[in-house]
């Protein structure tokens, strides 16, 4: 007897209830529409993105540090965690230039802020201020200073992210200096608080939905739709300029791996539609670290490269930096040398540096910017208040799309990149292990038919342990019991 189809309502309610892709592009619609039919209403709905990314934040640094103790232990080889470091850090010098290089290139093209004859003394740059918390960026010497831990606990209580990876290497390399025999439990046990930590993931990526209607309800509850028609001219290019930044990456994807970015790019679709929805790449970091992992990447380069990126490989924001550098001094009236152009680039080499985590930080910089050439105004940095927030998306997606490009592109150069494995998971073909890692990462909530059909696959799978399976598909058992499975089974990342 043929199976009957199910009707076009319970597909869509089954693709609600399963898909979190689904799920966020609802969220998003719904969040657009409350912000422009009830402004009023939907500027009160802040708490819903502010508290997501509490949860977010208060994982990452625990994550980072596990992944990169665990990469480390494991690779064996504290000198290829060096290597992998020192060209993670060329590469994000040469992309991170790059962008700031095709933003300059397309504001002298465009030219966006022609014609405005904007005259500075009439700006408000009170909103500025309050923007920024009157704070400023931090100089190269106390970059690098800041970056060195005072307390183990201070730097997690911090969330410094830069800190974390730095202690996480002090503890890799103790790790294996004093061998397995002296610290048989550290690494089990760093492993097995890794795993809790992605199964908190997975209980908080329940609330992204909610998380990305609140703040998509009050971005356009603040600045309304209008602000797209004043700024039409520099929205369009900065996104132009991305898009052409991307589509870079992807060659150069192509051309070191053999990947294709767009395939990526569906592969990590509910992470991106989130991080815009939140305007936030940290509220995707814990997602993003696993599926590179379950696409091929080793642990300790995805453990280094992404966290690093974070500070180091801003590249959407080099690309806004320059163009609204210059956005701004053809507003003024001010007309840029050749010179003048490139101390730009050479002081957004600087000032683009360390801004995550800073509030204000484009601001910050773009002052910085203004001041050491000494011809523009640093009042006309308000004229980007308006279109700021709208610049988020842009940023978002390039600032993700740079680092996780960077991840494959170092791990290849290490050799630390199962190319193989990658292509079968960007391809859709499930790997071993794959399934229970989605639902544990709340990628998907299956229905009862779903489990039905599951069930006899694995017949006693975990009967050679001995044990029952846990929600993580490992044993109970005590750690010998966990090393004897992995050692008997392809291990999934």
């Amino acid at each position: 007897m043929p199976q009957s189809v199910p009707s076009l309502p319970r597909r869509v309610a089954r693709m609600l209830r399963t898909s979190l892709f689904a799920q966020v592009a609802c969220a998003l619609v719904l969040g657009i529409l409350v912000g422009k039919l009830w402004p009023d209403v939907a500027t009160d709905l802040q708490p819903l993105g502010d508290g997501f990314t509490r949860l977010i934040k208060t994982i990452i640094s625990p994550l980072v540090f596990c992944v990169v103790v665990v990469g480390i232990a494991k690779a064996g080889d504290l000198k290829a965690f060096g290597r992998i470091g020192l060209k993670a850090l060329i590469w994000f010098e040469v992309a991170s230039t790059l962008a700031l290089l095709i933003g300059l290139l397309a504001a002298n093209i465009v030219q966006p802020g022609s014609g405005m004859n904007v005259d500075p003394a009439t700006l408000d740059t009170s909103a500025v201020d309050a923007k920024t918390g009157g704070g400023s960026l931090p100089s190269t010497t106390e970059f690098v200073v800041n970056a060195l831990p005072t307390s183990f606990i201070g730097a997690f209580a911090e969330n410094s992210l830069l800190q974390v990876l730095i202690l996480a290497c002090l503890v890799g390399a103790a790790l294996l200096h004093l061998g397995h025999t002296k610290v048989p439990q550290v690494l089990p046990a760093i492993e097995q608080a890794q795993e809790i930590i992605f199964a908190i993931v997975g209980f908080v990526m329940r609330l992204a939905p909610i998380a990305v209607f609140g703040a998509m309800a009050v971005l356009i509850g603040q600045y309304g739709l209008g602000v797209i028609e004043t700024y039409a001219k520099l929205i369009i290019l900065c996104y132009a300029a991305a898009a052409l930044f991307i589509a870079l990456l992807a060659v150069a994807l192509k051309v070191v791996t053999g990947l294709s970015l767009w395939k990526f790019l569906r592969y990590i679709r509910e992470e991106m539609l989130l991080a815009l929805g939140t305007a936030s790449t940290e509220s995707v970091m814990p997602r993003v670290m696993q599926k590179l992992r379950k696409a091929g990447a080793r642990d300790d380069a995805v453990g280094l490269v992404l966290p690093t990126g974070y500070s180091f490989n801003l590249d959407g924001a080099s690309l806004y930096l320059s163009i609204g550098t210059l956005f701004i001094s053809q507003a003024v009236g001010v007309d840029l040398s050749l010179g003048q152009q490139i101390t730009v680039v050479l002081v957004l080499m600087l000032t683009s540096k360390g801004m995550a985590g800073i509030p204000g930080s484009a601001f910050l910089a773009l002052s910085a910017t203004a001041s050491s050439l000494g011809a523009i105004p640093a009042g006309a940095v308000a004229l980007l208040l308006g279109v700021d927030r709208i610049m988020d998306s842009m940023r978002v997606v390039t600032n993700l799309l740079g680092n996780c490009v960077a991840v494959f592109a170092v791990s290849r150069w290490e050799g630390a990149l199962d190319i193989e494995r990658a292509k079968k998971v960007l391809n859709g073909e499930h790997t071993s292990g794959q399934e229970e890692d989605e639902e544990s990462l709340g990628l998907g909530v299956p229905d009862a038919s779903d489990e039905a059909k599951k069930a006899p696959v694995r017949p006693g799978a975990h009967a050679a342990a001995g044990t029952a399976p846990t929600s993580q598909g490992l044993p109970d058992s005590a750690v010998p019991a966990q090393s004897a499975a992995k050692e008997s089974a392809p291990e999934a990342h």
